[in-house]
């Protein structure tokens, strides 16, 4: 289907329809984690990273091998290093809305967080070396830069593992207690599940996913052609519009798990995601047949992998400093979060 040849009307609803279901079933998939992760004893920073990290960047596989496939590699670049500034901006704004009067990064205080942060920087910083450089050595179309990012990103989830396991330091002082609501909801939820045995929830946790990855190919596709449409540009459909939809499950997963006081499984999916998004590049590049998929990046596509850096490392100074103060009902480092995204998007708009 050429969703270029429907109208700008049928492609909106379209997109609506699909960013819907993308909602919908990522507010399953918190919960099905939060259960798995308790029965299991993975830890929530380590479950967040991985599993409810790997399920909410479906969309983005999805969005990525499509666009990429149909030749658009700005809009598959942009979404993935768009995606990871957005995502950070959802915890602000969850941060904002729904913690209101005490910051998110003062419930989340484990040492694992830091080492996701800390890796994910790294691997913002190698994707932004590969759009100032280009692709530099490539064998039978596969270039050095995606295998690096993706050996970077397994080697990064095996560091997380096993200090998630045996941390070298704990924070010290008041560790602060989620509130007695999102306790509440966790109770009724995992009591709602109790007689579902564990396969079962994995089960049901591979439908939600399943949903969102069709969701996410639908909005990848009504995307591309609005952005052909309306003359935006993919540039900045790909690091708005699509990124703002492909990120719909970080949204109502990270709700999810802040309503259930899940506080670290909450960040810890937001910064796993992000690091996955860039290991995205390599199937990227496999699918994109018009050479080297960092060659076509234009190398405006760096100022947001550079702002990708920014948020995180702001969120990064949250978590250690653990402030209690709140600026308009969210901490201080979301506040700088929101200032430095809309700011960002401003510039980026006119470059």
């Amino acid at each position: 289907m050429n969703f270029v040849e429907q109208s700008l009307g049928i492609n909106a609803t379209i997109f609506a329809i699909a960013a819907f279901v993308v909602w919908f079933a990522g507010t399953k998939l918190s919960g099905y984690v939060d259960i798995y992760a308790d029965r299991t004893g993975l830890g929530q920073a380590f479950s967040g990273a991985l599993i409810l990290g790997g399920a909410t960047s479906l969309p983005e596989l999805a969005t990525t091998l499509t666009a990429s496939y149909s030749g658009a590699a700005q809009l598959a670049g942009t979404n993935l290093l768009g995606g990871v500034v957005m995502q950070i901006a959802v915890l602000a704004l969850i941060d904002a809305f729904i913690l209101r009067g005490k910051p998110l990064t003062l419930f989340s205080p484990r040492p694992s967080l830091l080492m996701i942060g800390v890796m994910l920087i790294g691997m913002i910083a190698l994707a932004s070396a590969a759009v100032s450089s280009g692709e530099l050595l490539s064998y039978a179309g596969i270039g050095a830069w995606p295998v690096l990012l993706f050996a970077a990103y397994v080697s990064s989830l095996w560091v997380i593992y096993r200090y998630e396991g045996h941390p070298r330091w704990e924070p010290t002082g008041e560790i602060a207690q989620p509130p007695e609501s999102a306790r509440d909801l966790k109770d009724a939820h995992h009591e709602k599940y109790s007689a579902v045995s564990t396969k079962e929830i994995a089960g049901l946790f591979a439908l939600a996913s399943l949903a969102v990855l069709v969701g996410g190919f639908f909005v990848a596709k009504t995307g591309e052609a609005i952005a052909e449409q309306t003359g935006i540009g993919q540039n900045f459909v790909g690091a708005t519009l699509v990124a703002l939809a492909t990120s719909l499950p970080e949204v109502s997963t990270t709700y999810s798990a802040v309503r259930f006081g899940a506080y670290s499984m909450a960040a810890a999916n937001i910064l796993g995601t992000n690091s996955l998004e860039i290991a995205l590049f390599l199937p990227a590049e496999i699918a994109y047949r018009d050479g080297a998929i960092f060659d076509a990046l234009e190398p405006t596509t760096g100022f947001i992998a550079s702002l990708g850096i920014v948020v995180t490392s702001l969120y990064l100074w949250g978590i250690l400093e653990r402030r209690d103060k709140a600026v308009l009902g969210m901490g201080v480092d979301s506040f700088c979060v929101l200032v430095v995204y809309a700011l960002g998007l401003s510039v980026y708009y006119t470059l």
